[in-house]
């Protein structure tokens, strides 16, 4: 019935209300909700120079550098503080005015433009030659609070309550958070289609990642999108927890206000970018540790021992190949570590190799619990690379390191499945997605 009403006709003809009423009826009673927006974007011609890195992979100071000579970097939209005096708190109501101040520049300045028509995107990364291909369009925020869009980390209130504000000061989501599915045929195949035509964007960044993205606004082929995800019984939140937990926050709060909700108002939904769970790489995420809790080196070799097979490397470092196998590296030396008893558990979360580390060295070793707590304790992202490593013990700065074998996806939808938390710093995804490329508001 539906391919019928829109044979024949002009998408960009249609109502908006009449393009509203078709999607609203393709996706009734959808397992989960996932529909086209109005994007403001940068015009092609700005697209490279508005694309930043994330708001937390960088501090103020490195913003700032980064941002530098670029005076349409988004940067300055969602890391505000970066162009004001820098006795101001990042917290501050100041900060969040100025990147509000700042973006509304960049649209009215014709930098930023307003999609015409709800559109679905596609937006593919492409890194040291493997590529991985998304769907941008909005999530209900509900269905994070039912358990439809399901987590694996804990957040910090006082990380949700900055971009809380963020998005509610700005009246928009800046920042897409990085979603992941178990893939399907039906879905890649539109997504395929999609990529046959015309790039929206196609620039490599500085870092050497080539970012490309094609608009979709044919009401029948986003309709398709939207109905796909009937066969979709979850989402998983790979990267952005806290900006996810913010957006679903800012979601109720409006609803609560609002006395005259309907549920179609744009607050309802929030920004994602949808990748197929095969697609995605996860990387090692590394530990580094202070001191040996007052032992000395032959005595903590002693101790480690106890639960695991040692082997010294002369030569080179040592990365692991597998589950269940460590590397280790103290002042000029890496260790192969290797348990004596490889004991699975059937819980997915006691079953993941830093639970092991945590239970057999961090804990009763070197005397550090609550990993988010500890300052004696700190994580070091693969991508870095086990030089990263060898270079903070040999410096000084820290004593030990541990190289770790990383998370797969399945191990992460399996611990979602089961409403289990991984410990803190288990995953990194690469490569990041870019910030700027897609703004969503939520003004009705």
């Amino acid at each position: 019935m539906l391919k019928k009403q829109l044979k024949n006709k002009n998408p960009n003809l249609l109502p908006t209300r009449l393009a509203k009423l078709l999607w609203a009826e393709a996706t009734t009673d959808l397992m989960i909700t996932f529909k086209p927006f109005r994007a403001i974007r940068p015009r092609q011609e700005h697209a490279q120079d508005v694309a930043s890195r994330p708001y937390d992979v960088l501090d103020s100071t490195e913003a700032k550098n980064e941002a530098a000579g670029n005076p349409n970097s988004f940067l300055r939209v969602i890391k505000p503080e970066i162009d004001l005096p820098d006795n101001v708190s990042p917290y501050s109501d100041e900060v969040y005015q100025q990147g509000k101040k700042t973006f509304l520049d960049m649209v009215e300045k014709g930098v930023m433009i307003t999609e015409s028509s709800p559109s679905f995107y596609v937006y593919r990364l492409t890194m040291d030659g493997r590529s991985q291909t998304g769907l941008v369009g909005c999530c209900h925020f509900e269905e994070y609070f039912e358990g439809k869009i399901k987590k694996h980390e804990l957040t910090r209130t006082a990380k949700e309550n900055d971009r809380v504000k963020h998005v509610e000061t700005l009246e928009a989501n800046a920042e897409p958070v990085f979603f992941s599915y178990r893939g399907q045929q039906e879905i890649d195949s539109i997504v395929e289609q999609i990529t046959q035509g015309e790039t929206t964007y196609d620039f490599i960044a500085e870092d050497g990642i080539r970012h490309e993205l094609w608009t979709c606004t044919d009401i029948q082929t986003n309709v398709e999108i939207s109905s796909a995800f009937r066969g979709v019984d979850a989402l998983y939140v790979a990267d952005g927890h806290h900006r996810t937990a913010a957006a679903a926050r800012v979601g109720q709060n409006l609803k609560e206000k609002n006395p005259t909700h309907s549920g179609d108002e744009e607050y309802n939904f929030f920004m994602a970018v949808l990748f197929p769970d095969d697609q995605l790489k996860i990387f090692d995420y590394n530990r580094v540790v202070k001191d040996l809790n007052g032992l000395t080196t032959d005595t903590f070799l002693e101790l480690l021992a106890n639960d695991f097979d040692l082997q010294k490397d002369d030569f080179s470092a040592i990365k692991p190949s597998s589950i269940r196998e460590f590397a280790m590296y103290l002042p000029g030396q890496w260790y192969r570590l290797s348990p004596k008893e490889n004991i699975r558990s059937q819980n997915p979360v006691q079953d993941l190799d830093v639970t092991l580390l945590s239970d057999k060295i961090l804990q009763p070793i070197l005397d550090i619990g609550d990993l988010r707590k500890s300052e004696r304790i700190d994580f070091v992202g693969g991508i870095r690379g086990l030089d990263e490593l060898s270079r903070r013990v040999d410096s000084g700065d820290m004593a030990v390191a541990f190289a770790l074998y990383p998370v797969s996806m399945d191990q992460l939808l399996a611990i979602a499945d089961a409403g289990e938390i991984m410990p803190p710093k288990t995953t990194w995804f690469e490569p990041k997605l870019r910030s700027g490329l897609f703004v969503h508001s939520i003004k009705t």
